[in-house]
């Protein structure tokens, strides 16, 4: 299986997942933040569909969904069991940071053993965007963990300068 089809099936798993967890956590923030990232997945799709297209792949040939598992559907289920368990939104946010660093990695080791300069452009493109996701859940995570601190750092340099 070529890369781009499992960075397809990847970012069809991390709807899935990210839609799921927005129905999972409590805080307003978080289900915010989860359904936001989901959009941005879902422009990902879009993104890589129009490579596959450009590469003059079928969707068919590029579409073996049912029969990959990707870091995300591997890791879905037992992440969902840690939420429930721990019935907790700073857990969720852990869980998303996660897989936002496994999807980094692989995106950056796909980048390098990729053949056209389409393909390579679209795996820069997903690598920055999901280390702003990465980001951002990590800033959502802070600011959910100790809410009083994050404002304190986060206002630092105004009360510095």
């Amino acid at each position: 299986m070529k890369s781009i089809e499992i960075a397809l099936k990847m970012e069809t798993d991390a709807v899935k997942f990210y839609t799921e967890a927005s129905e999972k956590v409590s805080h307003p923030v978080g289900k915010k933040m989860f359904l936001t990232i989901a959009e941005d997945e879902k422009n990902h799709i879009k993104m890589i569909e129009e490579v596959i297209k450009g590469l003059d792949l079928t969707i068919k040939e590029a579409n073996p969904i049912k029969t990959v598992k990707t870091i995300f559907e591997d890791m879905k289920d037992k992440m969902m069991e840690r939420i429930k368990a721990q019935s907790d939104d700073l857990e969720a946010f852990k869980i998303a940071m996660e897989m936002e660093k496994e999807g980094i990695e692989f995106y950056k080791k796909v980048q390098k053993e990729v053949n056209t300069e389409k393909e390579k452009k679209l795996f820069e493109r997903l690598i920055f965007e999901e280390e702003q996701h990465h980001k951002i859940f990590s800033e959502t995570y802070n600011f959910l963990k100790d809410t009083g601190n994050w404002f304190m750092w986060k206002e630092f340099s105004i009360v510095e300068g």
